[in-house]
């Protein structure tokens, strides 16, 4: 459960990020952030430590800009958003999940 909750914060905080990136995407020198918490994640799970570790890094995105110095692509922000927003759904459930089995358990 501390894995999935963990996961739901990292996806929260690429929504914010998201969300940044799209209000900036006429922002004239506005760099679009990216967030990236699988890979502490991965480490944390697979080396048996505590999922609740896990940091969350932003960085600014390395995409080439545009004669205005922005580098927020729309289209590509709305497919990011979309994907974390369908990964945040699937963990809620599995985490949904968890808590029924917890219910049916001590029925």
């Amino acid at each position: 459960m501390r894995a999935i909750q963990s996961e739901l914060d990292g996806l929260s905080a690429r929504q914010r990020i998201i969300a940044q990136n799209l209000a900036n995407s006429d922002t004239p020198g506005y760099l679009a952030g990216r967030v990236n918490f699988e890979d502490s994640l991965r480490s944390a799970i697979e080396n048996g430590g505590e999922p609740s570790a896990t940091q969350v890094t932003t960085s600014t995105s390395l995409d080439p800009t545009s004669v205005n110095g922005n580098n927020v692509q729309v289209d590509d922000e709305n497919v990011r958003l979309i994907d974390t927003g369908l990964r945040y759904q699937l963990a809620t459930e599995a985490m949904n999940n968890k808590f029924r089995l917890l219910t049916d358990s001590l029925k």
